[in-house]
């Protein structure tokens, strides 16, 4: 099998293009994705490529976005709908929640929902408090959808596809400030990941740190720093977080003791409250420390460039965490 080393980016428009040649009944539909070619340049020549007919460009609503997808799902077509950033989503709440998760459940699946609404979420750009949430949590606390967190450019293509594919809606969040990170990645149409499966992304035998999209990358850098003083750590890519595949924490915990929970998001009720609790009901015993928790600073994001950074999580972070446990 062909691989190249590409882009996050490359990889969501390989991804993409590839499932609307397969599909017909793939389109793209928001705000700038055709004659700007998406806010992050995703999108960039499929207007040129599938025509305006299967690229659309929407009104600035993102309720209008969200509710037309449902309403195009539901007749039959295959929408792939991007909300600029995942902040916007919040306006277009009464459709995510009360349609696209819930229409397949409530007409008894007389009618489909298979609709992929991408979004980017993420701090650290000097945005300001209310562009720079990382709420997908509060999406993944709704059953019927699935929320995607791709932290490689390998996941990103592989799990994009497997959602364009899938008959239930999902809400595909990708990390604004990863969009340029490379991995090896399959230059084959053929190539899907499962929904709803974690991933080890480093053996170790030490601390098992559980994590998602950016808090992969620091915690890689911290297991890298922790390897110099003999401390492997074992990292599990939760890559969903619904459907939650947390088997792999499990045996992980099982065989260290120890447990950190690395998130961007706020820290009450977030992912990591959920799988902490998790752990605690199904691997208490073989717990020898508390499960350590490392997340952004329990206050709206600041605008200053070194006072964001300070509130959110980094590598030295996770690696006092981990010191912490052992």
């Amino acid at each position: 099998m062909a691989e190249k080393n590409i882009t996050i980016r490359e990889a969501l428009s390989a991804a993409l293009r590839e499932e609307m040649l397969r599909d017909e009944r793939v389109f793209i539909m928001g705000e700038e994705v055709g004659v700007w070619g998406g806010t992050y340049a995703v999108t960039r020549g499929f207007l040129d490529e599938f025509g305006a007919r299967r690229v659309r460009d929407t009104p600035i609503s993102e309720m209008v976005i969200a509710g037309s997808a449902v309403g195009a799902a539901m007749a039959g077509l295959r929408p792939i709908a991007e909300i600029m950033t995942i902040n916007f989503a919040f306006v277009a709440m009464d459709a995510i929640v009360n349609h696209m998760a819930k229409v397949r459940y409530m007409f008894n699946g007389q009618f489909k929902v298979p609709m992929v609404l991408r979004t980017t979420t993420g701090g650290g750009k000097q945005l300001g408090a209310t562009h720079s949430h990382a709420p997908e949590v509060v999406f993944a606390h709704f059953p019927g959808m699935y929320v995607a967190v791709p932290g490689t450019a390998y996941d990103a293509k592989g799990m994009l596809k497997a959602a364009i594919r899938d008959d239930n809606p999902v809400m595909f969040v990708e990390h604004s400030t990863m969009l340029q990170r490379r991995s090896v990645v399959p230059d084959d149409p053929d190539f899907v990941l499962p929904i709803g499966k974690s991933d080890v992304k480093r053996q170790g035998k030490d601390v098992t740190i559980v994590t998602y999209q950016k808090g992969l990358e620091w915690s890689t850098q911290a297991a890298d720093i922790l390897a110099k003083d003999g401390i492997e750590a074992e990292i599990i890519d939760l890559r969903w977080l619904r459907p939650l595949d947390l088997e792999p924490v499990f045996e992980s915990v099982k065989k260290t003791n120890r447990a950190v929970i690395v998130e961007e998001s706020l820290p009450r009720y977030n992912v990591g409250a959920e799988v902490t609790a998790q752990i605690q009901d199904q691997v208490f015993d073989y717990l020898d420390a508390p499960v350590k928790r490392v997340s952004a600073l329990d206050n709206p994001l600041p605008y200053a460039s070194n006072i964001e950074m300070m509130a959110l999580p980094d590598a030295q972070k996770v690696v006092a965490a981990v010191k912490e446990v052992l």
